[in-house]
């Protein structure tokens, strides 16, 4: 499974390094993803999620125990 968004698909950007001297060398941009217990499609799942989309309020996050469900 790759490193990616689950709500919005965002992945990794990729770019260059660029020092004073103008050398360039390749890197990449991890997105901030967190698990999160979220319900889906009625189900409490454990997804990854980027925290755009947490803030956002496009997840339903599950908070207490895990032996009960609040909505």
């Amino acid at each position: 499974m790759a490193r990616a968004c689950e709500i919005c698909g965002k992945t990794r950007s990729v770019g260059h390094n660029v020092s004073h001297a103008n050398n360039k060398t390749k890197r990449v941009w991890q997105p901030n993803l967190q698990t999160a217990r979220a319900i889906i499609e009625g189900t409490v799942r454990r997804i990854l999620v980027c925290t755009r989309c947490l803030r956002s309020g496009k997840v339903t996050k599950v908070s207490g125990s895990r032996g009960s469900v609040t909505a």
